[in-house]
Order: structure tokens, then C-alpha cells, then sequence
């Protein structure tokens, strides 16, 4: 389908603290709020509402009742990670394009009470997980480090090429006013950062904040008529394998985007070298590094001496996560990668801008398991 009969009209966050002392609601709120102000709208106007979470009290239902919307037509809550996120958005705009609805809201809220890798009872673990539990093998840290233990097996990457990956996310997010880490970093910062799950030291794992972030859509004929620039969804392309299971993954070198960017490109007839913005996914730096080669801005193994090159920077080839990123702007789930490539292509990032943006590629998932978009400036003809 394509899917640039929809736009997106609206952007709003909140705030990104490490302890809010809010709830999720009340932050989704917010967000949604702003959101509906930036796009010239009000909340009667919302007929459709959409998240994903993992069991978050925070339901469209909920947080529509609470931005004063007492009946909504079209909501969906799509239980999911990060790796559903540019799924909920297409999602969104097949919505508006198919009638369901004609003003649909997207948004994702983390807070402390919900944090990943929060534990406040005994964990009980079923499944095929139960196997590797007891070995302390559980949670996607430790699954993605064995993934980044490969490429360094196969392809001679190293510690030093995932530390370039942070510190170039460091350094956009010094100028972002909105970023959580804004102390610049240097490889010997990072090479001194304590270990996690080797080969990940601290600098290489999403920064886990209280937040949420918000997008209205429309259709592609109402947004003329409204307060910004439209931003164009021009194509998407969804992926899971192995069952969505990441040891059975055949080649934990790639990830998802292996299957992916074959489809996303010949949906758009782009390639990597038309993005002007890439805003990759990145719990983790090693996710960065597998699709960044997925997507075909290098070859495989030459992601560290792409980025400490510039070609990953203002005035290099592409302009790789210009807030900074999951790593040091905010673990958003990845909501905040899609809200980055709006501002981009509206022009409106300030200091941040990246000169003359029309297009961006926005990537969401880790392992087996994800999808992308491209949004654009203008309608495909």
C-alpha cells in the first residue's frame, strides 16, 4: 500500500528525566497535547488513537479519556517493543488512507513504574527461555552481545568500532537541549566505561528515561490546510524470522534489515545513498553497526571507519542520529526516532538542522525481529 496518502501533521514529548515521579497517563497526556497544539488541532478532532507497549496501564482508551475525549471511533494497542514501531505508524496511516478514521494519534510513554529490566518479584520463566535463564541468559542485553561477539568473529570488528557509534551520538546530543547525556565522550570515555555484558560496556546500551512522545496523522489533503509543513510516510516494510526467536536467527552478523531493506527499497525505488537522515535504532551500538551495513551505507565490517571517517556526521554521507539517538538523547522506545525525522524534514531542528533534508530513513527492532520507514518532504508522483 502506499502510504503516502497520510501525513504527519503533529509532533509532541515531554520532557525526558530519569525519575519523573509522574504517571504514564499523565505523560502520554501531555505529549498528546502538545502534539494536537503543533499540528493546529484539538483533541475532538482525534477520532483514532494507537500505541505499543508491553502491558502499560497507559491504553489508548485511558489516554483518550484523559486529554477529554469521552467516545473515540479506531484504537488499537499493539502489544510490543521497539520492534513494532514503524509497524504502528503504518498501521496509522493504512487507517487514514482506508476511511477508519480521519485524525489518528501514535504515541509511546515509558516511566519507572514499567522500566525494562525492572524486577520487584520472583521471576518465573516458561517457554524455551526457561533453558537459558538459569545460565543468566534472559534479557536482549545479553542476547545482543553474543550477536556483536559474531561480527567481531567473522568480520575483525571491534570494541573501538562500537565506541565510535556512541561517541558519534554523543556528540549530536550535546547540542540537543532535549538530550538526557550531554557530556561529550572520547574513546578512551568509552574504552573506560564499566562492562555490562561484554563486549557492551555502559555507553553502548540504550539511556532508559520517564518520557513519552506523540504524532498526529492525517490525511495527505487535510494537512494542506493545517499549521506545518506535512511530512510524507513514502514507504514501509515490516520483517521477522526465526520465529522471532534471536538464537535461532541463522546469522547474527545481520539482523532483521537483512530481510527489510530489500523490500523498503524496492518499495521506494530508493537506495541508502538518497537518505539525507537516518535515525537507526539503538538499544544497543551493535544494532546500529548490523543494519547500518543491512541498509547498505557500507559493507560489512566497515561501519567503524565509516563513522570515525565523518561520513556518519554533519558535511559526511549521511547525517546518522542527529539527536543523539537512543543511546544519549532518551530510550523512547524509538517514538522518538520518528519525532527527530519529522523536525528534520520540517526544518525545524535549530543548531541541529541538517542541511537541506528531504529524506529520511527511520529504523525500528533488534535481532530477528523489525521494520522501517521513509518519510519524505513531498508525495511520490
Amino acid at each position: 500500500m502506499d502510504l503516502s496518502g497520510a501525513a504527519i501533521v503533529g509532533i509532541g514529548r515531554t520532557a525526558y528525566r530519569r525519575q519523573s515521579g509522574r504517571t504514564g497517563i499523565s505523560l502520554a497526556a501531555e505529549a498528546v497535547r502538545v502534539a494536537l497544539d503543533d499540528a493546529g488541532l484539538a483533541p475532538a478532532d482525534v477520532d483514532g488513537m494507537t500505541c505499543f507497549s508491553t502491558g502499560d496501564p497507559a491504553t489508548p482508551h485511558r489516554v483518550s479519556h484523559a486529554i477529554g475525549l469521552d467516545e473515540i471511533g479506531w484504537t488499537v494497542n499493539t502489544y510490543a517493543g521497539g520492534n513494532q514501531v514503524a509497524l504502528v505508524i503504518a498501521n496509522a496511516a493504512a487507517a487514514i488512507i482506508t476511511g477508519q478514521a480521519d485524525v489518528v494519534v501514535v504515541y509511546r510513554v515509558l516511566d519507572a513504574g514499567v522500566r525494562y529490566g525492572k524486577v520487584t518479584d520472583a521471576v518465573e520463566v516458561g517457554g524455551v527461555e526457561q533453558f537459558s535463564a538459569p545460565h543468566g541468559y534472559l534479557v536482549p542485553p545479553q542476547w545482543f552481545a553474543m550477536w556483536a561477539r559474531r561480527h567481531q568473529h567473522v568480520y575483525g570488528s571491534t570494541c573501538e568500532d562500537l565506541g565510535a557509534i556512541a561517541i558519534n551520538s554523543r556528540a549530536h546530543a550535546v547540542a540537543n537541549e532535549h538530550a538526557i547525556a550531554r557530556d561529550p565522550i572520547d574513546l578512551d570515555d568509552y574504552l573506560a566505561g564499566r562492562w555490562i555484558v561484554e563486549p557492551f560496556r555502559v555507553y553502548d546500551l540504550a539511556y532508559e528515561v520517564d518520557g513519552a512522545v506523540a504524532l498526529v496523522l492525517t490525511s495527505a489533503e487535510q494537512a494542506k490546510d493545517l499549521a506545518h509543513r506535512a511530512v510524507y510516510p513514502i514507504g514501509a516494510a515490516e520483517g521477522t524470522g526465526a520465529g522471532g526467536m534471536p538464537d535461532l536467527w541463522p546469522d547474527q552478523t545481520s539482523m532483521y534489515s537483512r530481510i527489510v531493506a530489500p523490500r523498503l527499497w524496492e518499495r521506494t525505488g530508493l537506495s541508502a545513498a538518497d537518505i539525507d537522515v537516518a535515525c537507526m535504532y539503538d538499544c544497543f551500538t551493535y544494532t546500529v553497526m548490523a543494519t547500518f551495513e543491512d541498509f547498505g551505507f557500507c559493507e560489512k565490517g566497515e561501519v567503524g571507519d565509516y563513522f570515525r571517517a565523518g561520513r556518519a556526521t554533519y558535511g559526511g554521507d549521511v547525517v546518522v542520529n542527529p539527536h543523539g539517538g537512543l543511546l544519549s538523547e532518551g530510550y523512547l522506545h524509538g517514538l522518538n526516532h520518528h519525532y527527530e525525522a519529522v523536525l528534520q524534514l520540517r526544518g525545524g531542528a535549530g543548531v541541529r538542522q541538517v542541511d537541506d533534508a528531504e529524506l529520511a530513513l527511520v529504523t525500528a527492532g533488534a535481532g530477528p525481529y523489525g521494520g522501517a520507514i521513509v518519510y519524505g518532504t513531498e508525495r511520490p508522483c
